[in-house]
């Protein structure tokens, strides 16, 4: 339904996980403040560029917690993408454990978001989707308030580790490009503050509006301004246009 405002869209998800018996509460985090009362939408009217998309599913086949749904919500949103917000196949990047894709290992994973950083153009429209295992690591750099980092868990972790809340908001967050517009979706544990975003929307029948999280981390912002105010020559008005908008 194209009147659904972004409240409305994660509150309708709130009561399908409740019916089957899922405690989690749907959050949405945006690098702006966000009128979650607006039509909930992927490609907003300012993204007139190209349509790109990263999905990641991982089931853990043969591994001890062996999951079964995630290759389906890939290809479920695959055919929504195309459909509804009209992505096309050649823009469309696909990593899943099934022996026919792109192996969804840490550093296909990695390369993957750099990639699409590095693809991304002002007026594109980049949705990234993660369907798997979320963890959570003890904090290695003192950036986290409750002393632990959120993590994804690719499907070689036990050989190369899981994937921090760090070096997502280092290769995904802090470079993508002015005027690209980048939506997330992270289905997994611990998956609410994994990109390390300043504002917060809770979908528990009470918060109204979107707020400034009172612990996120403003040493981590503060050392990507500074990166910016480099790149552009010490000028504010170039840093607030240098920063892409993030959902």
């Amino acid at each position: 339904d194209d009147d659904f405002s972004f409240q409305e869209v994660l509150l309708k998800l709130r009561d399908v996980m409740s019916t089957g018996s899922f405690t989690q509460i749907p959050q949405l985090t945006s690098s702006r403040p966000l009128d979650v009362h607006t039509p909930f939408t992927l490609v907003p009217d300012e993204c007139t560029g190209t349509k790109r998309a990263l999905l990641i599913g991982i089931n853990y086949i043969g591994q001890q917690g062996e999951l079964s749904g995630c290759h389906n919500d890939v290809l479920n949103m695959v055919e929504y993408l195309k459909d509804v917000w009209g992505f096309e196949d050649q823009n469309i990047t696909i990593l899943l454990d099934d022996g026919e894709h792109t192996n969804p290992t840490r550093r296909n994973i990695l390369r993957a978001y750099a990639r699409i950083v590095s693809q991304a153009e002002a007026g594109d429209a980049v949705y990234c989707h993660y369907s798997g295992h979320g963890g959570r690591l003890r904090d290695d750099n003192g950036d986290e308030e409750d002393g632990y980092d959120e993590t994804l868990v690719p499907v070689d972790f036990q050989q190369t580790g899981q994937i921090r809340d760090d070096d997502l908001f280092n290769i995904l967050v802090g470079p993508m490009k002015s005027g690209v517009v980048l939506t997330c979706v992270m289905d997994c544990c611990h998956s609410g503050t994994v990109l390390d975003l300043p504002y917060c929307f809770v979908a528990d029948g009470q918060q109204e509006e979107m707020t400034l999280k009172p612990d996120f981390d403003v040493q981590k912002l503060m050392g990507l301004a500074q990166a910016l105010m480099a790149a552009s020559n010490g000028d504010p008005m170039a840093i607030v246009q240098a920063c892409c908008t993030i959902l």
